[in-house]
């Protein structure tokens, strides 16, 4: 007695095999993937404060950790971004303005989207922590991905209108993906 073969058992192996990689595959896809970016802050010259800021979008906004060296003890600065992606231009004559939407330029706002707040430096002159910046993100009309970010040698005065004078900058970073 002679059997036959059934091809169709086979192929429903096959294909069952197969969806099972591609769907294991889908899980990649279909994941929450990060918005991040990076900054590497090098000293202004005369100064020497240096460090890294990283930055990863939340849902309740970006939030901005640091770890900077070499700052004045005992101090507050501030955190800022700025238009132009540019660190050789950085005293406060000609470096490019702090980062807003063009509406909020045209209006006398007390807080721009790129003033970003305050850091403390400890006793040692080093300051770790975050700040979450809920007016900016990593994409869309708001990113600040190539701008300039730079740590000034004034904190910001919350409870002034704009413009702020916080000084020139202790460094700056080019904010990268």
């Amino acid at each position: 007695m002679r059997h036959r073969f059934d091809g169709r058992a086979l192929y429903a192996s096959i294909a069952m095999a197969a969806c099972s990689v591609m769907l294991s595959g889908c899980g990649l896809f279909f994941q929450n993937h990060e918005k991040r970016a990076d900054a590497v802050l090098q000293p202004t010259p005369g100064n020497a404060t240096r460090g890294t800021v990283t930055l990863i979008e939340r849902a309740d906004g970006v939030q901005v950790s640091y770890n900077l060296t070499d700052m004045p003890p005992n101090s507050d600065h501030a955190l800022t971004v700025h238009e132009r992606g540019d660190c050789i231009a950085v005293s406060e004559q000609d470096a490019s303005p702090v980062f807003a939407l063009p509406s909020d330029r045209r209006r006398t706002v007390s807080r721009l989207e790129g003033e970003l707040g305050n850091i403390h430096a400890d006793a040692t002159g080093a300051a770790t922590g975050f700040i979450v910046a809920t007016d900016v993100s990593l994409d869309g009309v708001r990113s600040i991905i190539s701008r300039a970010i730079m740590l000034h040698r004034e904190a910001m005065d919350p409870y002034a209108n704009a413009p702020h004078n916080v000084g020139p900058a202790l460094a700056c970073g080019v904010i990268r993906r």
